[in-house]
C-alpha cells in the first residue's frame, strides 16, 4: 500500500518531512508535487505494476495531480465498461485518474475499491479528499491557518496543527464510555478523519469546506438467499480482491469468515500461506484461547496450506508493548494490540506483501450472538426505531473506562450519534440488519481495519479483506437477517455454514464463536509473569482511574491509553 501526504501551501519541506516519518508506508519509490498553491507527497509500495511506472503524484490527462493509497478490485470490469479508457499500464492509479477527469466524484460511485485519495485541480483551486465505503484506509486531515493539511497517517501532522497535543474531549468521552470513537474526530484536537466513504472538496482560494459526500451500503433486506448465488458472489469478491503480483498471506484465525477466504484464495492459486496466533502459556477455562488455533491447524493440514503458527507468549508483549502504542496512534479498548502488531511483524518477516482476513464476515452475516439477543428486545417492542437502535448499540461495552476529566454524558453521547450517524441504515423491516450496517460503519472501521492499517503498514504490507467489497457487502446486505440468524443462540452465520457444509470441515462449521484475545490479566494474576510490566505501568497520569481488579477488558486499555498519552506527550483538559 501506500502514504498520501497534502498541505495547501507551497511547502516542501513539510513533506519531505512528512514522508521520512511514514516512510514504512512504501519502500518502493517517494515523490513530490508542488506549485504555488499545494505541495502533495507519496510514498509507493507497488502492488499491480513495475514501480518505475506507477510513480506519483500523477498527472492526469486533464492535469490534474492525484495521490492515491489502495486498489481498484473491480479494475478489469471497468476496463470493459469504459472502452474510451486506454490503459497504458496495469496500474489502476491510471484508470482513477481518468475517471476522476472525466465523471468527476462521481466516479467513485462505480469503483469497488478501498482506497484513501487527494485530488487536486490546479485551475479551479479545488482539493477533493475521498475514503472507501468500508473504510479500510485512512485519511486524516486539519484545518489550519495555511489552509488543509492531510495525511495516511495523523504522527506527521502533529506539529502543525496548533493544539493537537490536546486531548480531544468528544473521542474521549466515545471511547471512555462506549468503548469506540465513531466520531469525524481524532483524540488530537484541531485534527479529524474522513469517515467510511466519505469524500470532500475543499475550496484552496477561501480556505473552507465546499462540500461533502457519503456512500454507505443500506441494509436492503429484498432478496431472498440461494445456496449457489451465494457461493458465487464469495467467489466473484475472491477473486476480485485477489489483484497484484505480491507474495500473499492469510490471516487465518480458525473461524468460520478466514476459513472461507483461505478455502477460496487456495482454490484460485493452487497454494496459500496461513498464519495463526498461538497462546503460551494458554488458558482454558473458562474460554480456551487456543480453540481457534486447534482448528485451523487440523483446516490448514487437511487442505494443504503451508501453515505456521505465531507463537504469543508474555514476553512477545512486553518487547511490543511500546512499538504497537506509537503504530496506532490513537487509544483502542482493546487488549490484545501487541498481539496485533507482533503477528504483522512475522508476516512482514516471512516475505509476506499482501495479507488477506476475513474482516467484515461477522458484520453482514450475522455471526455475533449479540444478533441473535436482539430478537427479545424487537419482539417486547424496545427495538422499533432509530432512537432505540442507537441506544441499544451503546450498551457494547460492560465496563467504561473512568476518567477524572470533563466528558460527555451518556444522554449527550445519545443524543451526538442520534443526529451525526446516518439514519438511512434503518431499516423498520428488518431491526436486526439495520444494526449490522451500523456496525459496518462505526465497529469495523474503527477497531479492525484502523489496526490492520496502521500494523501492516508499519511492516510494510497490503492489508485486503475480500468481504468487505462494496459488491459483496450489498449482496449480503440485501439478504434478511431471518436467512442469517436461526431460532438458537449458536445458530448465526447460516448463510455460509448452508453453503459451504461439505467443503469446509466440521471442525470450521461447527465451532462455536470465540473471541481472539490475549490472555494478559490471566498471565498477570495466576502465573505471576508479567509482575515487572504490570508494576511499572505508569501511574503518574491520574486523569485515568486505575480499575480495582484486574481485567484485561478493561486494565489493559487503561494502560495502553496511559502509556498512548506518554508516548504523544498529550494534555488532558481539566476545569
Amino acid at each position: 500500500m501506500c502514504g498520501i501526504y497534502g498541505i495547501t501551501e507551497n511547502n516542501r519541506q513539510f513533506i519531505e518531512k512528512y514522508i521520512d516519518i511514514c516512510s514504512h508506508r512504501g519502500p518502493d519509490g517517494r515523490n513530490i508535487y508542488n506549485d504555488d498553491s499545494v505541495t502533495l507527497g507519496h510514498n509507493l509500495l507497488s502492488i499491480t505494476d513495475n514501480p518505475k511506472v506507477s510513480q506519483q503524484p500523477w498527472k492526469t490527462p486533464a492535469g490534474n495531480i492525484l495521490v492515491y493509497n489502495g486498489e481498484i478490485f473491480n479494475y478489469f470490469e471497468l476496463l470493459e465498461r469504459y472502452s474510451a479508457f486506454v490503459p497504458t499500464t496495469t496500474c489502476d492509479t491510471e484508470l482513477l485518474a481518468w475517471g476522476l477527469d472525466t465523471y468527476g466524484l462521481d466516479f467513485i460511485d462505480q469503483i469497488d475499491s478501498m482506497h484513501g485519495f487527494a485530488y487536486y485541480n490546479p485551475n479551479k483551486k479545488e482539493l477533493v479528499l475521498s475514503r472507501d465505503h468500508a473504510g479500510i484506509k485512512p485519511v486524516f486531515y486539519a484545518e489550519i491557518k495555511q489552509g488543509l493539511v492531510f495525511g495516511s497517517e495523523i504522527k506527521g501532522m502533529l506539529d502543525i496543527v496548533p493544539g493537537s497535543r490536546n486531548v480531544d474531549n468528544l473521542s474521549l468521552s466515545l471511547m471512555t464510555q462506549i468503548g469506540i470513537n465513531v466520531s469525524d474526530h481524532t483524540f488530537y484536537s484541531g485534527i479529524k478523519k474522513l469517515l467510511s466513504g466519505e469524500t470532500i472538496v475543499y475550496d484552496i482560494v477561501n480556505k473552507r469546506i465546499k462540500s461533502k459526500k457519503r456512500i454507505y451500503i443500506k441494509p436492503t433486506s429484498n432478496h431472498n438467499f440461494q445456496k449457489e448465488e451465494f457461493i458465487f458472489q464469495v467467489k466473484k469478491t475472491i477473486r476480485m480482491s485477489a489483484i497484484g503480483k505480491r507474495p500473499m498471506g492469510v490471516f487465518l484465525s480458525g473461524g468460520l469468515d478466514s476459513s472461507l477466504v483461505a478455502y477460496e484464495l487456495y482454490q484460485l492459486l493452487g497454494s496459500l500461506n496461513t498464519f495463526t496466533n498461538r497462546i503460551n502459556p494458554n488458558q482454558s477455562s473458562p474460554e480456551d484461547h487456543n480453540s481457534d488455533a486447534d482448528a485451523a491447524l487440523k483446516f490448514a493440514k487437511q487442505m494443504g496450506f503451508n501453515h505456521r503458527e505465531v507463537v504469543i507468549t508474555p514476553q512477545v508483549v512486553e518487547d511490543c508493548w511500546e512499538r504497537a502504542i506509537y503504530h496506532m496512534e490513537e487509544p483502542v479498548y482493546n487488549p490484545s494490540m501487541a498481539m496485533y502488531c507482533h503477528t504483522n511483524k512475522v508476516l512482514a518477516e516471512a516475505g509476506t506483501i499482501i495479507t488477506m482476513a476475513g474482516d467484515m464476515g461477522d458484520e453482514i452475516l450475522g455471526g455475533y450472538p449479540k444478533y441473535w439477543k436482539l430478537k427479545e428486545k424487537i419482539a417486547t417492542g424496545e427495538l422499533k426505531d432509530w432512537n432505540s437502535l442507537i441506544d441499544t448499540w451503546m450498551n457494547r461495552i460492560k465496563r467504561p473506562i473512568k476518567v477524572n476529566v470533563p466528558h460527555m454524558s451518556r444522554e449527550e453521547i445519545k443524543e451526538y450519534l442520534i443526529s451525526h450517524l446516518p439514519q438511512e441504515l434503518f431499516n423498520p423491516n428488518d431491526v436486526i440488519n439495520s444494526y449490522m450496517s451500523l456496525d459496518c460503519i462505526t465497529q469495523v472501521p474503527e477497531e479492525f481495519f484502523s489496526r490492520n492499517d496502521r500494523y501492516g503498514m508499519a511492516y510494510g504490507m497490503e492489508g485486503r479483506f475480500p468481504l468487505a467489497t462494496k459488491s459483496f457487502m450489498s449482496y449480503c446486505l440485501s439478504i434478511p437477517s431471518s436467512f442469517k440468524i436461526g431460532k438458537n443462540k449458536n445458530d448465526t452465520k447460516l448463510l455460509t455454514k448452508i453453503a459451504y457444509r461439505g467443503l469446509l470441515p466440521d471442525v470450521i462449521i461447527n465451532k462455536p464463536k470465540t473471541g481472539w484475545t490475549c490472555p494478559m490479566s490471566y498471565w498477570i494474576k495466576h502465573l505471576r509473569v508479567l509482575e515487572n510490566f504490570y508494576k511499572i505501568r505508569d501511574k503518574g497520569i491520574s486523569y485515568i482511574k486505575e480499575v480495582e481488579t484486574i481485567n484485561e477488558k478493561t486494565q489493559v486499555p487503561v494502560w495502553q491509553m496511559k502509556d498512548w498519552a506518554k508516548k504523544y506527550q498529550m494534555k488532558f483538559s481539566i476545569k
